[in-house]
Protein backbone atom coordinates (compact mmCIF):
# COMPACT_ATOMS: atom_id res chain seq x y z
CA UNK A 1 0.00 0.00 0.00
CA UNK A 2 1.61 3.33 -1.01
CA UNK A 3 2.13 5.93 1.69
CA UNK A 4 0.18 9.16 1.40
CA UNK A 5 2.03 12.45 1.66
CA UNK A 6 1.03 16.00 2.46
CA UNK A 7 0.57 17.93 -0.78
CA UNK A 8 2.45 21.20 -1.01
CA UNK A 9 1.17 24.19 -2.99
CA UNK A 10 3.20 25.15 -6.07
CA UNK A 11 6.09 27.50 -5.39
CA UNK A 12 5.10 31.15 -5.24
CA UNK A 13 1.41 30.56 -4.53
CA UNK A 14 -0.51 31.00 -1.33
CA UNK A 15 -2.92 28.26 -0.36
CA UNK A 16 -5.12 27.35 2.58
CA UNK A 17 -3.37 24.40 4.26
CA UNK A 18 -6.65 22.51 4.64
CA UNK A 19 -7.60 22.75 0.96
CA UNK A 20 -6.61 19.67 -0.99
CA UNK A 21 -4.02 18.56 1.54
CA UNK A 22 -3.65 14.86 2.07
CA UNK A 23 -2.47 14.22 5.60
CA UNK A 24 -0.44 11.12 6.34
CA UNK A 25 -1.72 9.05 9.25
CA UNK A 26 0.78 8.89 12.10
CA UNK A 27 1.75 6.02 14.39
CA UNK A 28 -1.07 6.58 16.90
CA UNK A 29 -3.70 7.00 14.18
CA UNK A 30 -2.59 3.77 12.48
CA UNK A 31 -2.77 1.87 15.78
CA UNK A 32 -6.26 3.23 16.48
CA UNK A 33 -7.45 2.34 12.97
CA UNK A 34 -6.07 -1.21 13.30
CA UNK A 35 -8.06 -1.57 16.51
CA UNK A 36 -11.33 -0.30 15.03
CA UNK A 37 -11.42 3.26 16.41
CA UNK A 38 -13.00 5.58 13.87
CA UNK A 39 -11.49 9.05 13.69
CA UNK A 40 -10.34 11.70 11.25
CA UNK A 41 -6.70 12.67 10.88
CA UNK A 42 -6.16 16.43 10.91
CA UNK A 43 -3.04 18.26 9.84
CA UNK A 44 -0.22 17.95 12.42
CA UNK A 45 0.46 21.03 14.53
CA UNK A 46 3.49 23.27 14.05
CA UNK A 47 5.63 20.87 16.13
CA UNK A 48 4.60 17.82 14.12
CA UNK A 49 2.32 16.39 16.83
CA UNK A 50 -0.50 14.21 15.48
CA UNK A 51 -3.96 15.79 15.71
CA UNK A 52 -7.01 13.52 15.62
CA UNK A 53 -10.67 14.51 15.33
CA UNK A 54 -13.00 12.38 17.46
CA UNK A 55 -16.80 12.36 17.57
CA UNK A 56 -18.22 13.23 21.02
CA UNK A 57 -19.92 9.86 21.53
CA UNK A 58 -16.60 8.02 20.98
CA UNK A 59 -14.44 10.17 23.27
CA UNK A 60 -14.53 7.83 26.29
CA UNK A 61 -13.73 4.56 24.46
CA UNK A 62 -11.15 6.42 22.39
CA UNK A 63 -9.52 7.95 25.49
CA UNK A 64 -9.58 4.62 27.34
CA UNK A 65 -7.81 2.96 24.41
CA UNK A 66 -5.16 5.70 24.33
CA UNK A 67 -4.64 5.35 28.09
CA UNK A 68 -4.16 1.58 27.63
CA UNK A 69 -1.75 2.34 24.75
CA UNK A 70 0.40 4.30 27.20
CA UNK A 71 -0.86 7.90 27.10
CA UNK A 72 -0.92 8.22 30.88
CA UNK A 73 -0.69 12.01 31.18
CA UNK A 74 -3.21 14.64 30.14
CA UNK A 75 -0.93 17.64 29.82
CA UNK A 76 -3.62 20.07 28.74
CA UNK A 77 -7.34 20.15 28.17
CA UNK A 78 -8.93 23.27 26.87
CA UNK A 79 -11.49 24.71 24.51
CA UNK A 80 -11.89 27.33 21.83
CA UNK A 81 -14.58 28.89 19.72
CA UNK A 82 -14.27 28.59 15.93
CA UNK A 83 -16.40 31.71 15.47
CA UNK A 84 -19.97 32.95 15.68
CA UNK A 85 -22.31 30.24 14.42
CA UNK A 86 -19.47 27.70 14.26
CA UNK A 87 -18.78 24.79 16.56
CA UNK A 88 -16.96 24.87 19.88
CA UNK A 89 -13.90 22.63 20.23
CA UNK A 90 -12.73 20.72 23.27
CA UNK A 91 -9.12 19.59 22.87
CA UNK A 92 -6.83 17.22 24.76
CA UNK A 93 -3.02 17.04 24.64
CA UNK A 94 -1.85 13.59 25.75
CA UNK A 95 1.67 12.39 26.49
CA UNK A 96 3.28 9.00 27.14
CA UNK A 97 5.33 9.57 30.27
CA UNK A 98 7.99 7.02 31.14
CA UNK A 99 11.31 6.99 32.98
CA UNK A 100 13.48 6.22 29.95
CA UNK A 101 11.92 8.54 27.36
CA UNK A 102 14.06 11.43 26.18
CA UNK A 103 11.28 12.67 23.88
CA UNK A 104 7.86 11.39 24.98
CA UNK A 105 5.27 10.50 22.35
CA UNK A 106 2.43 13.05 22.05
CA UNK A 107 -1.01 13.23 20.44
CA UNK A 108 -3.79 15.81 20.40
CA UNK A 109 -7.50 15.09 20.23
CA UNK A 110 -10.13 17.55 19.07
CA UNK A 111 -13.86 17.14 19.59
CA UNK A 112 -16.10 19.55 17.66
CA UNK A 113 -19.36 20.35 19.47
CA UNK A 114 -22.54 22.10 18.36
CA UNK A 115 -22.84 25.60 19.75
CA UNK A 116 -26.47 25.19 20.86
CA UNK A 117 -25.84 22.07 23.00
CA UNK A 118 -22.12 21.64 23.71
CA UNK A 119 -22.14 18.48 25.80
CA UNK A 120 -19.40 15.85 26.03
CA UNK A 121 -18.43 13.09 28.47
CA UNK A 122 -15.83 14.03 31.07
CA UNK A 123 -12.42 12.33 30.90
CA UNK A 124 -11.90 13.02 34.63
CA UNK A 125 -12.30 9.33 35.42
CA UNK A 126 -9.40 8.48 33.06
CA UNK A 127 -7.08 11.43 33.80
CA UNK A 128 -7.68 13.22 37.11
CA UNK A 129 -5.80 16.27 35.80
CA UNK A 130 -8.90 17.06 33.72
CA UNK A 131 -10.70 18.25 36.87
CA UNK A 132 -9.99 22.00 36.89
CA UNK A 133 -9.25 22.14 33.17
CA UNK A 134 -12.75 20.91 32.27
CA UNK A 135 -14.22 23.31 34.83
CA UNK A 136 -12.42 26.22 33.16
CA UNK A 137 -13.69 25.16 29.70
CA UNK A 138 -17.20 24.95 31.15
CA UNK A 139 -16.88 28.35 32.83
CA UNK A 140 -15.53 30.20 29.79
CA UNK A 141 -17.30 28.41 26.88
CA UNK A 142 -20.31 26.64 28.39
CA UNK A 143 -19.22 23.13 27.38
CA UNK A 144 -20.94 20.66 29.70
CA UNK A 145 -18.70 17.75 30.73
CA UNK A 146 -21.15 14.99 31.62
CA UNK A 147 -20.10 12.90 34.60
CA UNK A 148 -17.68 15.49 35.99
CA UNK A 149 -17.81 15.24 39.81
CA UNK A 150 -17.87 19.01 40.50
CA UNK A 151 -18.77 20.92 37.34
CA UNK A 152 -19.31 24.48 38.50
CA UNK A 153 -17.85 27.87 37.65
CA UNK A 154 -14.19 28.27 38.47
CA UNK A 155 -13.28 31.83 37.47
CA UNK A 156 -16.59 33.65 37.19
CA UNK A 157 -19.18 34.14 39.97
CA UNK A 158 -21.79 31.36 40.16
CA UNK A 159 -24.57 33.76 39.10
CA UNK A 160 -22.70 35.04 36.01
CA UNK A 161 -24.80 34.90 32.85
CA UNK A 162 -23.15 33.72 29.65
CA UNK A 163 -19.81 32.32 28.54
CA UNK A 164 -17.21 35.12 28.34
CA UNK A 165 -14.75 33.59 25.84
CA UNK A 166 -17.31 32.73 23.19
CA UNK A 167 -16.81 34.97 20.18
CA UNK A 168 -20.50 35.89 20.13
CA UNK A 169 -20.56 36.87 23.83
CA UNK A 170 -21.98 40.32 24.54
CA UNK A 171 -20.49 41.95 27.64
CA UNK A 172 -22.98 43.35 30.13
CA UNK A 173 -23.17 47.14 30.43
CA UNK A 174 -22.52 46.95 34.16
CA UNK A 175 -20.25 45.04 36.49
CA UNK A 176 -21.20 44.41 40.07
CA UNK A 177 -18.34 45.16 42.41
CA UNK A 178 -17.83 42.51 45.02
CA UNK A 179 -16.21 42.87 48.40
CA UNK A 180 -12.78 41.30 48.71
CA UNK A 181 -12.31 39.08 51.70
Amino acid sequence: MPEEEIKSPPAGTESDASEGAIVQAGKVSLWLTENGFVHEVLEPDHLGVEVLKVEPEFLIPFSTALYAYGFNYLQCQGAYDTGPGGPLVSFYHLIKVSDDADKPEEVRLKVFLPRDNPSIPSVYWIWKSADWQERESYDMYGIVYEGHPNLKRLLMPEDWVGWPLRKDYISPDFYELQDAY
